[in-house]
């Protein structure tokens, strides 16, 4: 988790304000979500558990289709 952590902060820099261990679609199937906030705005940043790629950069709360 702390190895997953430094990863998502190296993505999008400023505090995490959620963390978890969750089972998603894309890499090994388990990735680590992360809300991240700075003073523009709030980010998801997802790292997969297994490879420690990161899977996911994106606003939160962003409608993405």
């Amino acid at each position: 988790m702390s190895h997953a952590r430094d990863i998502a902060l190296k993505a999008y820099p400023g505090k995490i304000v959620k963390e978890e261990l969750e089972r998603e679609p894309g890499g090994s199937g388990l990735r680590y979500s992360f809300d991240i906030t700075s003073a523009k705005a709030t980010h998801e940043v997802g790292v997969d558990a297994t490879t420690g790629k990161v899977l996911e950069n994106s606003l939160e709360g962003a409608d993405n289709d």
